[in-house]
């Protein structure tokens, strides 16, 4: 199922149980799966229009009176069009405002460049306060829900709105927001990945291990605060980290990662990831290729740790 449709019907059965909840959105409605909650809650879910910086700022008010605002726009409208009223009218007094920027990264596809947002991580990291999610599936991001609303602060969600393959389907899965998950154990190099990319890394992992090489795969779901617990557990076993990411390799998941382990456990680091490049017009598989970030690239960029 889209992740978008399960984002909003979480959100709609949410919204029902607490009052408190709103949801604001800048001419987007449809295309973040949101469209219907307008005629269901007139009085609780907006268009403000294309206008990303007053959505922000209306959300910091009405978290300031108790509301637990959604706002929602294409990722780079969400992040770095609107860093300074993140910034300064959301994080800087805590309001508790939940912000979805949906598509990130190669997820944009045909929109192109403009709307390929291979910095937001690096940006919303820098604020502080701020906590960063990106789901892997539409169960995770079910799951997450309640969490990201239960969470007294400002949460900046990556989100990839369409269908994506299912990640975690054991009926028993228990999500914890500030816990990794262990997807696949491995003794000679961790694959650190979070999002759209986790079930790439699967399958170079499957890869890998017909080569002989065993990789462990964990899913770092949410960026900061990373589980640090998680990231030195494994590296300490396989000696060796390799992180992969739809986002630009400075500032996201390997910035992370690294700084980690440079501080606690040093050992050999690479990256797969988006190197210092802008947004192209692609199709998503293509777009992988363009940006070395298929499952080929992951374990040939493991095996260079070996």
């Amino acid at each position: 199922m889209e992740v978008r449709k399960v984002f909003a019907a979480t959100l709609e059965k949410m919204m029902r149980e607490n009052e408190n909840i709103v949801m604001l959105d800048a001419d987007l409605a449809k295309a973040g799966g949101t469209f219907g909650l307008r005629e269901i809650f007139p009085d609780r879910a907006f268009d403000v229009g294309i206008a990303e910086a007053n959505m922000a700022c209306v959300a910091a008010g009405l978290a300031a009176y108790g509301f637990v605002p959604f706002i929602h726009s294409f990722a780079p409208f969400a992040s770095r069009r609107i860093f300074d009223q993140i910034a300064v009218s959301i994080a800087y007094g805590g309001n508790n405002v939940k912000i979805i920027g949906s598509d990130p990264g190669i997820a944009a596809e045909l929109n192109g460049g403009t709307h390929m947002s291979f910095e937001d991580v690096a940006a919303m990291r820098a604020i502080p306060g701020m906590l960063i999610f990106e789901p892997v599936d539409a169960r995770q991001m079910e799951e997450a829900m309640p969490a990201i609303v239960e969470y007294d602060g400002p949460v900046y969600v990556r989100m990839f709105r369409k269908e994506t393959p299912d990640v975690f389907t054991e009926p028993d899965y228990k999500f914890n927001l500030f816990k990794a998950d262990v997807l696949r154990e491995g003794t000679d190099v961790s694959i650190f990945v979070t999002g759209l990319l986790t079930s790439d890394a699967l399958r170079a992992a499957d890869m890998l291990r017909e080569e002989g090489v065993s990789a462990e795969v964990i899913n770092i779901h949410t960026l900061k605060p990373v589980d640090r617990q998680a990231v030195l557990k494994s590296v300490k076993k396989t000696g060796r980290a390799l992180t992969v990411e739809n986002h630009s390799v400075f500032g996201g998941l390997h910035s992370a990662v690294c700084e980690i382990l440079c501080e606690e456990f040093p050992v050999r680091c690479a990256a797969v990831a988006v190197n210092d490049r802008f947004g192209e017009v692609g199709r998503l598989n293509e777009l992988k290729r363009f940006y070395g970030l298929t499952d080929r690239d992951i374990a040939d960029k493991a095996k260079t740790l070996l």
